[in-house]
């Protein structure tokens, strides 16, 4: 199986690796178009600021590939932010996958949402014998509304799209290869989807 791990020269590229790694998979990292057409599998790893991340995938046209991409394809934090229409972050435009608003949290000393926080209401073949309530590793201050592709919720200050899914597009606001077994489970259902 070849999966490609989408280089956008951010993002937790390292922590990924070693995820899939753990699970036997040794993925490539691109940003090659040819490299992520001939993919089994596209995982968008996310760290970084949502303009810069844009702009990295406008100036390499894979803007206008990411949407159009047949495989299964996960975004992670901000992977799943960029997915969705519009970012409050610098008011950014986005891949309008998920055609979503991403908000920032209310501005209090708790914003980063970081650390660990349950999810719930799952509804996607990527929360597969992952149980209600299960904990995901969190760091962000800006969120996906809840909406009709919404698959998982979390609840910080107020409800937000934890995992969305649209046809063979998957994403999570939380880091699954920073979450222990049950980020392990949640990737391994993606690369046995």
């Amino acid at each position: 199986m070849k999966v490609v791990i989408l280089k956008y020269n951010a993002g937790n590229v390292k922590s990924v690796t070693i995820a899939l790694n753990r699970l036997g998979v040794e993925p490539i990292v691109s940003d090659e178009k040819e490299v992520l057409l001939g993919a089994d599998k596209v995982i968008f790893p996310g760290v970084g600021q949502a303009s810069t991340a844009m702009n990295y995938l406008r100036d390499k046209e894979l803007d206008l590939l990411i949407p159009n991409l047949k495989m299964p394809f996960l975004g992670i934090c901000l992977g799943l932010q960029l997915m969705c229409k519009h970012s409050e972050e610098n008011d950014t435009s986005c891949l309008n996958i998920f055609p979503l608003n991403v908000l920032k949290f209310p501005a209090t000393d708790k914003v980063p949402h970081m650390g660990w926080n349950t999810i719930t209401q799952l509804t996607s073949p990527l929360m597969k014998g992952v149980a209600n309530n299960s904990y995901l590793y969190f760091v962000h201050s800006y969120y996906a509304e809840v909406a009709d592709q919404c698959v998982a919720v979390c609840d910080y200050m107020l409800p937000f799209s934890a995992a969305l899914q649209k046809d063979n597009f998957y994403a999570l606001q939380a880091h699954p290869e920073k979450s222990a077994e049950v980020g392990s489970k949640i990737l391994h259902n993606f690369l046995t989807l």
